[in-house]
């Protein structure tokens, strides 16, 4: 019999147990590997190429705080920057308050939105409809097929953060990769609709011409409006992104903790097994080592058990997690983000916390056991 074959046959000495272990383990490195996607998509990820020409600008103190409407034309006249529109999330409900109707509703200018967010991708017919009608909107490709919406239907948006509510009509569907699931609409119809809105906006998102100079361009509006009753803050798009996903709180804590607490739970589920499954076989143990057996070569024989039902919980819990994560980061997900997916680099992080969780849970126990003296482990009763 060969050495991998033993350690299979021990390992699944008793079945039920072992697979339990391996289940037990695999889920817990399914969340681990949706803490370390969501953790890469919020903080390595770049973002699409097309990101690196654009800037966001907002309010310096909050998000919540809206900048006049002047402030357009300003940032138009900086060397860099070709291309400016405002935007404002109007955070309107469609239906009902369930979590499969959610989805980000921007009021913008249709005249210069495409010029700045070039990577979406619209019919020119739909785009000529859009720019002609105050009341009409576009959405994403994804987001038209979960709704089975189509060109000339009507959307209705009940304000929650505005009070009123818009009767839209979908003028043009858009694509974009990733998908993001986003309506827009006509920023004038909301201003007709909120008198207290009137020549304001959320934020401006701007284009620059090559990104290079972006870092230049975002110093230069902040420095126009640093001495202003409103100032701003300007950074990319990604950084706009991390910016709002902090209002959540520390999320780069959270998800540490989450990760800690994974790792640790499993070591643990993984000892408990190793040390019933070794204390079980002392006598075992110590008939091997009469045949012949050196005590290392039963603590590797032991500790192999101990890594291969870990792994196998780690290949288990990165391909599950894999589809698990695509299901999560498709469009309409509340607070995925779409762009989240499985890399090779997060499996194999997942791969070495499961050799790592078999190496040090079985350890200590496949120690202990080699080291046992031959008549002192056949007088072991367990």
């Amino acid at each position: 019999m060969t050495f991998t074959r033993f350690v299979a046959k021990s390992a699944f000495r008793n079945k039920r147990r072992s697979l339990l272990t391996i289940a037990s383990i695999s889920v817990s490195l399914i969340l681990l590997s949706i803490m370390l996607s969501i953790w890469r998509s919020f903080y390595i990820d770049k973002g699409a190429p097309d990101s690196a020409l654009r800037i966001m600008t907002r309010h310096k103190v909050s998000l919540a705080n809206f900048l006049p409407i002047y402030y357009r034309d300003k940032i138009r006249a900086v060397p860099g920057v070709v291309y400016v529109v405002p935007m404002t999330w109007f955070g309107g409900k469609y239906k009902d308050d369930k979590p499969e109707n959610f989805f980000p509703q921007f009021a913008t200018d249709p005249e210069e939105y495409f010029d700045v967010a070039a990577d979406k991708i619209m019919p020119p017919d739909q785009l000529a409809a859009w720019k002609r009608d105050r009341t009409g909107c576009v959405v994403d490709a994804d987001l038209a097929r979960k709704h089975n919406w189509k060109i000339g239907d009507r959307i209705v948006l009940q304000g929650s953060i505005f009070p009123a509510n818009l009767d839209l009509t979908l003028r043009g569907i858009y694509t974009i990769d990733p998908p993001q699931s986003y309506l827009y609409f006509h920023t004038k119809y909301l201003e007709e609709s909120v008198s207290w809105f009137k020549d304001s906006a959320g934020f401006y998102f701007t284009r620059v011409d090559t990104p290079e100079n972006m870092p230049r361009v975002a110093r230069a509006i902040d420095e126009m409006f640093h001495s202003t009753p409103v100032p701003t803050k300007s950074e990319s798009e990604q950084a706009f992104k991390l910016d709002f996903v902090a209002r959540l709180g520390n999320v780069k804590a959270f998800i540490l903790s989450i990760c800690g607490a994974v790792v640790f739970t499993t070591l643990l589920v993984c000892a408990n097994t190793m040390a019933m499954s070794i204390r079980e076989r002392t006598r075992e143990v110590a008939v091997l080592r009469t045949l012949g057996f050196t005590r290392p070569s039963i603590l590797k024989l032991l500790l192999s058990e101990s890594i291969a039902i870990s792994l196998i919980g780690g290949i288990a819990g990165v391909v599950l997690g894999t589809g698990l994560i695509k299901l999560m980061s498709r469009p309409g997900i509340i607070g995925m983000p779409v762009s989240m997916h499985m890399t090779a680099a997060t499996a194999l992080v997942v791969m070495l916390v499961a050799a790592f969780v078999g190496v040090v849970s079985g350890l200590i126990p496949s120690y202990r056991a080699s080291n046992l003296g031959i008549v002192e482990a056949l007088r072991y009763i367990g």
